[in-house]
């Protein structure tokens, strides 16, 4: 994972850091996902929820506060959390085997560098910055302005 470089009020993890969260997400998607093939769930259940929490995506028609409000709703362990801990309440197993798909889902996204994202856009990431232009050189000065802090952006 390379480092790159991400202007210091952009929000985004640099450096060591930004690589140590997207190595986490990784370790989060592996163990997630080894604990439910432990638990013997059924991996049509998996295959049929890994990609669900995307949809929030959709929100982002809606603009991008709100898109990235849903967005970070869906995408933080929080939700999981509550969802395990709901099934474990419950007694409801289908609530634990969820929870493992949606936390395995979060990790996978980290380790790609989706991260928790900022009003100023879905591709203004707590990972840094990503799409197509994310890997402009440092060089590059042209900076694009948050639109919600007017602090300048530099592509991660």
């Amino acid at each position: 994972m390379a480092n790159i470089v991400i202007n210091e009020n952009s929000g985004a993890a640099t450096g060591g850091v930004r690589d140590l969260l997207r190595w986490e997400g990784a370790a989060l998607f592996i163990g997630m996902t080894l604990f439910y093939w432990i638990s013997g769930g059924p991996w049509q259940v998996y295959a049929l929820f890994f990609f669900v929490p995307d949809l929030s995506m959709l929100a982002y028609l809606a603009g991008p506060r709100i898109g990235a409000g849903v967005y970070n709703l869906m995408h933080a362990t929080i939700a999981p959390l509550l969802l395990a801990l709901a099934g474990i309440a419950t007694a409801e197993p289908i609530a634990g085997s969820i929870s493992l798909v949606w936390f395995a889902h979060i990790g996978f996204d980290r380790a790609l560098g989706y991260g928790l994202k900022y009003d100023a856009g879905f591709r203004f990431t707590h990972l840094g910055r990503i799409g197509k232009d994310a890997t402009t050189s440092a060089t590059n000065t042209a900076a694009v302005e948050n639109p919600t802090t007017g602090n300048p952006i530099k592509a991660a």
